[in-house]
């Protein structure tokens, strides 16, 4: 049995969605991300105080992308074997992990946790992850899924942050519509069962109480500052 320690983030759900779309069975454990990731117990599983964390038969690995990898070679799933389209889905898995990922998130903090208080820098950030997502949208001219024909883990990677597009007041400006492409992949992505299955686990908190623990992790428990 798997152990999963984590929460309802971009990052902690792509791990969920893997599991349920691989059919393993696992334990979620929730993570409040307020302060329980700084407790002396998660920090021996991860130094780095973050989540996603899975454990197998004692075996700690921490980094979204590394589990994903983790767990595509365990059950031989959702990593093509030829060595191009394997290629490929590394490839479109570290552009999540490099930019999508860390744009949306700085985008979120400026936007959402700190309140559009420097609203230059919550513009750049907006831009930013507008001209990602065009990237992805120009990636899936011609392509079914984001490293070609088939549905991989570099998918189930991506999902969780475009959904955000959907559900998040923050996000609902951000160019979705406007990239046929990437909306047409993300109406077909979301229609899956097991991925549908793994944005619910875990579910959030109160929204109060899930927006503090966001709040708390990204920004820190000090006073927000001036960066002029």
């Amino acid at each position: 049995m798997l152990d999963l320690y984590s929460d309802a983030t971009p990052n902690g759900l792509k791990i969920s969605i893997a599991l349920e779309e691989m059919g393993l069975d696992y334990r979620m454990h929730q993570v409040f991300l307020g302060g329980e990731q700084t407790t002396p117990d998660f920090t021996t599983m991860n130094p780095n105080q973050k989540i996603p964390v899975l454990i197998d038969d004692g075996f700690v690995l921490t980094e979204s992308g590394a589990i994903l990898l983790y767990l595509a070679g365990k059950t031989g799933l959702f990593l093509p074997e030829d060595p191009k389209k394997r290629a490929a889905t590394i490839e479109a898995l570290m552009f999540q992990m490099g930019s999508l990922g860390p744009m949306f998130g700085q985008y979120l903090v400026f936007a959402a946790a700190w309140g559009n208080k420097f609203p230059a820098v919550t513009t750049r950030y907006f831009g930013e992850v507008s001209r990602i997502m065009g990237v992805l949208n120009t990636r899936l001219q011609g392509r079914d899924y984001l490293a070609g024909d088939e549905f991989t883990i570099a998918d189930m990677a991506v999902a969780p942050w475009i959904r955000l597009c959907e559900i998040h007041p923050a996000c609902a400006e951000l160019p979705l519509s406007k990239n046929d492409n990437l909306l047409r992949w993300w109406t077909q992505v979301s229609r899956r069962p097991a991925l549908q299955k793994g944005l619910l686990n875990p579910e959030p908190f109160a929204p109060e109480k899930q927006f503090d623990g966001f709040v708390k992790a990204v920004v820190g428990l000090g006073e927000i500052h001036s960066i002029a």
